[in-house]
């Protein structure tokens, strides 16, 4: 599952993509995972990384982490 390349990442977590003239705001985590996501890391490996910097429990963050990715096709900011 990767981001649409068509989409921009800001440091502060502003996501504005070209494609549509769609923007949004993420969170710190939320703009981690997108990039990661950009930079074509697997579900597994972003849950490995958050997990190791962030006192989260594995299977709730996998949960979170389905949830966003759902969250991330509504708004189609992922490619097909």
């Amino acid at each position: 599952m990767r981001i649409k390349r068509s989409v921009a990442v800001s440091e502060n977590g502003f996501v504005f993509d070209s494609s549509t003239g769609d923007s949004f705001n993420l969170n710190g985590i939320g703009r981690e995972i997108v990039e990661m996501m950009k930079n074509g890391l697997e579900q597994s490996d972003i849950t490995k990384k958050i997990i190791e910097r962030y006192e989260v429990e594995p299977v709730i963050f996998e949960q979170n982490l389905m949830d966003f990715q759902s969250m991330l096709r509504q708004f189609n900011l992922l490619e097909e």
